[in-house]
């Protein structure tokens, strides 16, 4: 099989690629500059997976979605909501996290990269695009899910010659079994970035740095990215 992979530098990106990777040629992997605020950390980053793992790679322009978003993920005139440890879990009110994922919603951003991927992908003669999806973030991501998946598949269906789908190795998993696998492909999370904000080092704050800690904590294993950056 063949593939084109979106990478953002995310803890799920970086471990999808390198599951992926195991039975499948990624021909390229595409970086995308949407006007996010973690946007140098992130192809930085990107790019030295890519390195690792000997993958040619893009990083593709598409900051017109700045004119068409408000939140907090790209406009820095607002903040990034920062949850804790008890507002994440299982038994905290849900209305937290979903006002958190309204906060940072890019709209369609998802259906807009797998369309330029599957672009690629058509023009490559791949028949999938990777992505990290993953059963955590769908709860509140309906971009995420597997009912996303699904209808994205059969869109492609009629808009690629040669049916593109997408190919999401971590749909079933949470963080913590994420981390799991990213450790047993010895996955380069020492180059991953899930924080929203791009400073020198993650803010250890919004939602996304917040999973990410959950997640290595549960797993019992240090973060690789703060062992290297001198913060763990």
């Amino acid at each position: 099989m063949t593939a084109i992979a979106l990478l953002s530098s995310g803890l799920d990106s970086v471990t999808s690629v390198a599951a992926v990777l195991e039975k499948t040629d990624i021909k390229m992997a595409l970086i995308f500059n949407y006007g996010q605020r973690a946007v140098d950390r992130e192809i930085q980053n990107s790019i030295k997976v890519c390195e690792h793992f000997g993958l040619d790679y893009r990083v593709l322009d598409i900051t017109w979605m700045q004119e068409i978003t408000n939140t907090s993920l790209v406009n820095t005139n607002t903040d990034v909501p920062k949850l804790s440890m008890e507002e994440i879990s299982d038994e905290a009110d849900p209305s937290i996290t979903v006002e958190s994922a309204k906060a940072v919603w890019v709209p369609n951003r998802n259906g807009i990269l797998i369309n330029i991927a599957a672009a690629y992908a058509e023009s490559m003669d791949c028949e999938h695009v990777v992505v990290g999806f993953n059963k955590e973030e769908a709860v509140t991501f309906p971009d995420n899910s597997p009912e996303f998946i699904s209808a994205i598949d059969d869109s492609l269906s009629y808009s690629t010659q040669n049916d593109v789908k997408v190919l999401a190795p971590l749909i079933g998993m949470n963080k913590k079994e994420i981390v799991a696998r990213a450790i047993e492909l010895k996955a380069p999370l020492e180059y991953s970035w899930s924080c929203y904000h791009g400073a020198d080092v993650p803010c250890g704050e919004c939602e996304s740095c917040t999973r990410r800690r959950r997640a290595f904590e549960a797993a019992g294993v240090k973060d690789p990215l703060l062992v290297r950056l001198g913060k763990e």
